[in-house]
């Protein structure tokens, strides 16, 4: 459990949830800790591969920003991943799922990865002091990283589903603000909601994420196991941060590799 911390109310730190990547304003995010969240699938996807023992993972706004990025790199080694409108990008080598990258496809590769929602919510949260990618997976690694971070404001950015609301990415922030301290925070009114939300669905995360619209997708186009990945709550404890462009592990250097001695995802 986190340390306890004494504020008084008035230096309570503040804690908001974003319902969609186009509530983000730039401005706001300047000096705050922000966590990017798409459950499924992009931030657990690349979660993953950064795990599996990628040497740089780059996530791309756009598919030009992609292809700006792979002319910087060797080709040799790039493995191009994600997916557009719900659907495998042409000429891409892997999609949008964590099961395509096992260690075996990413270990010492360069993966550049571009996706319709995930990638672009951590492009527009690039004002923030910190971005930081969460899911179910981490999401108690991320709960501790905040409380002990020092960060005044902190912002749970869903990314959506083309703007608008989705089920899973407020499910994950939901059960990321359940492993804090309430208390040490200034909540918003959708944080307020989340912990009536993450008590609603305590025990029975598998079964909230299937309830979802594309919960069921993944269920009606025979992923349904892949869900369980998906809903392993704790299962990671590795908080990944964007610096300078790439994916490390929080506290290291851009210029290192983000792969570091912890044990490959399968």
């Amino acid at each position: 459990m986190p340390r306890k911390r004494i504020f008084k109310k008035d230096d309570l730190r503040r804690l908001r949830i974003l319902m969609s990547r186009r509530e983000i304003s730039p401005e706001e995010l300047f000096g705050a800790t922000a966590v990017v969240l798409d459950v499924l699938a992009a931030t657990t996807t690349l979660l993953t591969i950064i795990e599996n023992g990628a040497r740089h993972v780059f996530p791309a706004r756009s598919l030009e920003e992609a292809e700006e990025i792979a002319g910087k790199l060797d080709a040799a080694q790039l493995i191009r991943g994600g997916e557009q409108g719900g659907k495998n990008i042409p000429g891409y080598d892997l999609g949008p799922l964590p099961q395509e990258y096992p260690p075996e496809a990413v270990v010492d590769r360069d993966v550049i990865f571009m996706t319709t929602n995930g990638t672009r919510a951590i492009a527009g949260a690039a004002s923030a002091e910190k971005v930081l990618v969460g899911c179910l997976r981490n999401a108690p690694a991320i709960a501790r990283y905040l409380e002990d971070s020092g960060t005044e404001s902190a912002y749970l950015i869903c990314a959506g589903s083309k703007g608008r609301f989705n089920h899973e990415d407020f499910l994950g922030a939901a059960i990321i603000l359940s492993y804090m301290n309430p208390e040490d925070w200034r909540l918003d009114d959708a944080a307020t909601m989340a912990l009536d939300f993450a008590h609603h669905h305590e025990g029975n995360i598998r079964q909230a994420l299937e309830s979802g619209r594309v919960g069921r997708w993944f269920v009606e186009n025979g992923h349904a196991r892949t869900l369980d990945f998906f809903a392993a709550v704790g299962a990671s404890k590795l908080v990944p941060e964007v610096v300078d462009g790439r994916l490390v592990r929080a506290g290291q250097p851009a210029n290192k590799s983000a792969r570091a001695g912890e044990e490959p995802t399968r």
